[in-house]
């Protein structure tokens, strides 16, 4: 812990700077000056009469005056009475009591009159009284029998005495009595009982007076209380009556509240001002009631309201006139309340506003002396001259009484006296000297010469220059020999002639010389000043912990001035060191050996030098010797004993002493501050210090009282807050700061609305915060109209002309004054709608989507407002292409600042539009223009509504669609295209057919039979084609054979099966693959359905190239995404795209640097609901599984009836049987029909060669069973007629990319070529 005190000659000189300043006016007293009275006893002087009584009254003047006195209005002789005395030298009386008088022989009221030949000067009246402690009156007291619930009052009513006596209740061991919510004293102290219980139960209750001015105690008779609860109050009833009565007392009941002190509902109460209130409230009642009090129509006055005695006494300090009202206080319990009113009222004794001060003038010099006071009623000011009323008093022309005023005019030397005011009412009186000296003096310094001061650096210096003349003297500080008059903010001069430095630093050093001059003379006098290096301690003792019987060693090392003789002092819990040779004090340590646990405390290290001092301080925690437990790290414990040293107005020193660290180092404390002023029970943030520092100087706000708390931190976490410290409420000052946030913006056109962000009570720096709002019209000579407001943070100025800039300032003040002058800030009066329109409006249309709009700027003066833009009204008068009109709806567009043009985007293409423009500002949008036509040119139009694909047959397809939603123009054709996709998604030849606007429908013939087609359709206008919308669709194959399964191109696309006519085409759509030239990628082609894309192109060049594709969201800037098309495919599907969306692609080859084909964009269709057909849900796919199960059905009865006969099986009939030329297998390479060939050596075999000629199975082969036959197992028969296998529906594995079988599929191949 370190602590750092200052004690300097700049305080001391302080003090003395105060003190001259209130006496500015005092006169050497080897001059000539009318009595002025020094000291004086109190008005109301209540004496010990066993003691003498002295009577004080001292005065100085020269010549030196006489004293006299009055006793009750009368002279009082004190030469005639020998118990009195009068000190010499001196007024003051001496009255013998202790010799033989008596002090009530003198009670009385006396006053003192201090007379030379300049004037009269008077005391008070000061009232004698001695002390009175009576005994208290003999009264025979009945024991107090109550029974267990109800209310008690044990009255005390002490003895009359002077002053008051101080009541308490204590019992016969002299211990008080325990009081509570339920027994309490009262003001007049007896003590009240809400509700008895048993434990009341007591034969010693006394009440006891003690008078402090005769140091007695008065002891009333002991009060016998008894309590009856109701179990014993039973007993006691059936003990004295028979069986046969009735008995019974009455449970406890409770009972709602009920007043016992004050009584009645309503009451009056008087106080005068500055004293303190008490108001008591007292009330019975099961259970205990709770105690509230409110203020009728108002608050209770916030830090000047406290509650005693339990809530029941409330006790408000130094009462004004505004604390007049009603005080109603509220009695609660479960049952009910009761409450009371109580009227206070507040007089005040005159207190004074001026009080008249001694006055010096030259001979032929005017002056005044003023006397103003307050109070309630307004007090009567009166004048007395020497002790006489002015009325009756000697006349002088230089005189005239003006009420509370003397006006002196050409005063000579006869016209020095001493006044007296009188300010009086039924309360009280003010009594206050003043005298006029009329006296010619040259200047004179009464500063002792060449006075050396020293100051420590950055502290104040104050370099004194009292002086005394009569003109008054004028005075002007030097520096150095020849130096000039010194002035600036650096310095301060004071009325009494003292020179303050308020920041001294060592060039500060050096001669000063002060000069006095007035028509009488001239004086100087020269003072030294030496500002000296602060004294520090640069290594300061530190907390350390110490096994017992060890040795421990504290450094203290320090920096000085070199022309300062410090000393250093070491202290032990703030005492002495013990005398003990053990403790060891160095040049620069305290070193203690062989340490004990008395020696755990705090050690001190103080530094003094002439000028100032500093100290430090560290904890010595002694602990046993090992074994040492296991280290447990935890937070620290909280700070404590703190402690506020060198107060001053704007700072604090605050110390602590740390807590235990729990062995992980304090790495810094966080001081916070609570303002029990304006935020009580709120905690600030303050400041922070570095964990070996235990004292800091703190900063402080004026009008604020303050507590602290330290937290220490470590890195396990925070401690708990220490205890708080005392408080310290700061003096009020000045405001520092005005009010932030200050704007001014009219609500009306006729006004000015002046807001600011409110000060907190923090920052008032003073009871009776207000603000002066000042605002003046700018660029106009107009003066500053100036108002000043409370408890609001807005002021309306009603009345000023439209939209005109104000200059604006809101200045804080309090009852000290006000703050330094604010900062102008600009504002505008209300806004009102602008008042025209722009004009010379015109439109250029850029495209069939975008019009720029141009216009002229409207005057600033006619927008009346601060202009925010341009609004633009447009809206679709109707499409030319439709001629039909629709529901207008008004588009608006806003232009911020003052544009003269701008951009309308998302227009429709060949549509006929108007639009309007109007000037906005803060209040709201002004006259449109007059509306202004433009039309859009043509554009491309939107996709066709639909694409329908019906009656398919074996080579004709039927389309249908809808007209474009948006034609965007005149519609002059539609181009359709299609293409052949076979089972490996490849495109075949795009075929384009350019159909009329007029059509809506189309059938395409000459198609091959059972092939997928994919069709591309979208409208032309003369600009240009539009979006393109797809389908896809298959044609039929003959009703004979088995329908093929379509391969579809991708996910999402719609597969639709139709049964299949009796003609069937043979021929495949042709595929073109030509060998390029020279390699190039071109053609790429784009059908896009909502969630996937087809991409295909044409490539030419070498084979064998692995091409890939790569796209994105077109207008991006984000990287392309590629993909790796799988072998020399020329087309790919890519997936998972956003539906509505456009994107670009490109194709290129690998291993081939910059060989990509040129980008193309498409856009994939709006998200729709799938059209894809469940095909177990089809009539022929049903048909076709009936079909499929008959025939094996059949086939295994057949086979069934040929094995039981134990027959061969005639391969070769089963082979004619079931002979058809469109089931035999097809060729890979060219898609022909091929015979089945050997799987030994894959020759083909002619017709027939798979049985003997004569078409019969050998005898020996006839035992083979045909299970496998029936299961379908890739056995086979070879040539000598023996099973091949083809007959199960199963064939050999396809290449991934050979041409599909033309073989009737089984039905599991039917099913799965629908996945």
């Amino acid at each position: 812990m370190m602590k750092k005190k200052i004690i300097s000659a700049s305080k001391a000189s302080l003090v003395l700077l105060l003190c001259q300043m209130l006496s500015a006016l005092d006169v050497p007293l080897d001059l000539s000056q009318p009595p002025t009275i020094t000291q004086q006893s109190p008005k109301d002087y209540i004496v010990d009469p066993r003691e003498n009584i002295v009577i004080q009254c001292e005065a100085k003047g020269k010549p030196p005056p006489s004293f006299s006195w009055t006793r009750n209005g009368t002279h009082f002789d004190i030469d005639k009475d020998a118990q009195v005395t009068m000190k010499p030298n001196s007024g003051t009386l001496v009255i013998n009591i202790m010799n033989g008088g008596k002090a009530e022989a003198y009670e009385g009221v006396y006053q003192c009159t201090a007379r030379n030949e300049r004037g009269a000067a008077i005391s008070n009246n000061i009232v004698i009284r001695p002390s009175r402690s009576p005994l208290w009156t003999k009264e025979k007291l009945e024991p107090n029998q109550v029974r267990e619930g109800d209310s008690l009052v044990l009255h005390c009513r002490p003895p009359v005495g002077l002053p008051p006596p101080i009541i308490f209740w204590m019992d016969n061991a002299f211990q008080r009595l325990p009081q509570s919510e339920r027994v309490s004293q009262g003001l007049n102290g007896d003590l009240y009982f809400s509700n008895v219980q048993p434990e009341d139960t007591r034969e010693d209750y006394i009440c006891y007076a003690r008078f402090n001015h005769t140091q007695t105690i008065q002891q009333k008779q002991p009060i016998s209380v008894k309590v009856f609860s109701m179990d014993s109050l039973n007993d006691t009833i059936a003990a004295n009556l028979s069986d046969t009565d009735i008995y019974g007392a009455k449970p406890v009941t409770e009972r709602q509240p009920v007043l016992l002190t004050p009584t009645g509902s309503t009451s009056t109460k008087v106080e005068l001002r500055g004293n303190v209130l008490l108001l008591e409230c007292i009330a019975a009642g099961l259970p205990t009631p709770v105690i509230r009090w409110i203020k009728e129509g108002g608050e209770l006055p916030a830090n000047r309201t406290f509650f005693e005695n339990f809530k029941k006494t409330l006790k408000i300090v130094d009462v004004s006139e505004a604390d007049s009202g009603n005080y109603k206080c509220i009695a609660r319990n479960t049952l009910g309340s009761a409450h009371h009113v109580i009227s206070v009222t507040v007089k005040a004794a005159p207190y004074w506003i001026t009080a008249p001060r001694n006055l010096v003038l030259s001979p032929g010099e005017d002056g005044t002396l003023i006397c103003r006071a307050n109070g309630n009623p307004k007090p009567d000011i009166s004048w007395l001259a020497n002790g006489v009323p002015i009325a009756i008093a000697p006349e002088d022309p230089s005189r005239k009484v003006d009420g509370d005023t003397i006006i002196f005019s050409q005063v000579q030397e006869r016209s020095s006296a001493v006044y007296q005011c009188n300010a009086s009412n039924e309360y009280g009186y003010l009594l206050a000297n003043a005298f006029v000296n009329v006296l010619a003096e040259p200047p004179r310094i009464l500063t002792a010469a060449n006075k050396l001061y020293q100051v420590i650096a950055d502290s104040p210096a104050l370099l004194d220059c009292a002086y005394f003349g009569s003109p008054k003297p004028e005075i002007e500080w030097f520096k150095g020999v020849k130096g000039s008059i010194l002035r600036g903010n650096e310095y301060v001069f004071h009325d009494n002639g003292t020179l303050e430095i308020p920041v001294a630093q060592k060039d500060s050093s050096g001669t000063y010389t002060c000069v006095a001059r007035n028509e009488l003379g001239k004086i100087q006098n020269e003072v030294q000043l030496e500002v000296k290096d602060p004294t520090m301690i640069i290594k300061q003792p530190e907390y350390k912990v110490i096994q017992r019987y060890g040795q421990v060693s504290f450094e203290c090392i320090i920096k000085h001035d070199s022309t300062l003789l410090p000393t250093v002092i070491w202290l032990k819990d703030n005492g002495e060191l013990p005398g003990d040779e053990r403790f060891l004090v160095g040049k620069d340590n305290l070193t203690i050996m062989n340490v004990t646990d008395k020696d755990d405390g705090t050690y001190t290290c103080i530094v003094n030098t002439t000028l100032d001092s500093v100290s430090a301080s560290a904890v010595l925690t002694v602990v046993a010797a090992p074994p040492t437990p296991a280290i447990i790290y935890a937070r620290p414990n909280p700070p404590f004993d703190l402690e506020l040293t060198g107060q001053l107005e704007r700072s604090v020193e605050l110390s602590w002493v740390p807590g235990d660290e729990n062995n992980s180092p304090i790495t810094n404390f966080v001081i916070e501050y609570e303002d029990g002023l304006h935020e009580p029970g709120v905690w600030h943030h303050q400041t922070e210090v570095p964990g070996t520092q235990t004292t800091v100087q703190l900063k402080l706000s004026p009008y604020v009282n303050y507590s602290f708390r330290v937290i220490a931190v470590n890195e396990i976490g925070r401690s708990q807050p220490s205890e708080p410290s005392e408080q310290y409420l700061t003096k009020s000052a000045n405001p520092d700061e005005n009010p932030p946030n200050v704007q001014g913006i009219g609500s009306e056109p006729d006004n000015l609305v002046i807001t600011w962000e409110s000060l907190t009570g923090f920052q008032s720096n003073g009871p009776g915060l207000q603000y002066k709002v000042s605002w003046r019209q700018k660029d106009v000579d107009d003066e500053w109209t100036s108002v000043i407001v409370a408890n609001v943070s807005k002021y309306i100025v009603s009345g000023t002309p439209t939209f005109v800039p104000y200059e604006i300032k809101v200045q804080a003040l309090n009852d000290l004054g006000y703050a330094p002058e604010p900062s102008e800030v600009i504002g505008h009066s209300g806004e009102d709608l602008p008042m025209v329109a722009p004009g010379n409006v015109q439109v250029h249309v850029i495209n069939s989507t975008l019009a720029k709009v141009h216009w002229d700027t409207v005057p600033l003066k006619t927008v009346r407002g601060h202009l925010q833009g341009y609004k633009v009204y447009y809206w679709k008068v109707q499409s030319l292409s439709r001629r039909s009109k629709r529901h207008v709806e008004k588009k608006i567009l806003t232009f911020r600042g003052n544009k003269t043009f701008g951009m309308l985007p998302g227009l429709e293409p060949y549509s006929s539009y108007k639009l309007n423009v109007r000037v906005v500002n803060g209040k709201g949008e002004g006259p449109a223009s007059p509306d202004k036509v433009f039309k859009t040119p043509e554009g491309v139009p939107s996709s066709p509504s639909f694409l329908k694909i019906t009656n398919p047959t074996l080579d004709s397809l039927t389309l249908e669609w809808g007209s474009p939603t948006h034609p965007n123009g005149v519609l002059t054709s539609y181009i359709l295209k299609f293409q052949p996709i076979n089972n490996t998604h490849e495109l075949g030849p795009l075929v384009e057919i350019r159909i009329p606007a007029n059509e809506s429908s189309l059938i395409l013939k000459n198609l091959n039979y059972s092939t997928r087609y994919k069709f591309y359709f979208n409208a032309q206008t003369s600009v240009g084609s539009g979006s393109q919308i797809t389908e896809e669709a298959v044609t039929i194959m003959d009703e004979a054979g088995f329908l093929r399964p379509a391969v579809g191109a991708g996910k999402g696309y719609s597969e639709i099966l139709f049964a299949t006519s009796p003609v069937m085409h043979t021929v495949r759509p042709t595929f073109y693959k030509v060998q390029p030239l020279y390699p190039r990628i071109r053609n790429v082609t784009t059908a896009a359905a909502e969630t996937y894309a087809n991409i295909s192109w044409e490539y030419e060049g070498p084979d064998h190239v692995n091409f890939y594709v790569e796209y994105g969201v077109a207008g991006s800037k984000e990287d392309w995404k590629k993909e790796i098309v799988n072998g020399s495919r020329s087309f790919f599907v890519l997936k998972g795209l956003t539906p509505g969306t456009a994107y670009k692609v490109r194709v290129g080859a690998e291993g081939l640097s910059g060989f990509r084909s040129s980008e193309d964009v498409f856009e994939t269709g709006p998200a729709m609901a799938s059209r894809q057909v469940d095909i177990a849900t089809q009539g022929w796919f049903i048909g076709l599984m009936c079909a499929v199960a008959l025939l094996i059905l059949i086939l295994l009865i057949v086979c069934f009836i040929r094995r039981n006969k134990g027959g061969k099986y005639p391969v070769k009939e089963k082979e004619d049987a079931h002979a058809d030329p469109e089931i035999q297998p097809m060729k890979e390479d060219d898609g022909t029909f091929g015979e089945y060939s050997d799987a030994e050596d894959h020759k083909p075999l002619k017709k027939g060669s798979r049985t003997p000629s004569d078409r019969t199975v050998k005898k020996e082969d006839s035992d083979d069973s045909l299970v496998d036959y029936g299961e379908g197992v890739n056995g086979q028969f070879n040539e000598d007629g023996s099973f091949i296998g083809q007959y199960s529906g199963k064939k050999e594995k396809e290449p991934a990319e050979g041409n599909e079988s033309s073989e009737a599929p089984s039905p599991v191949n039917a099913m799965n070529s629908f996945v």
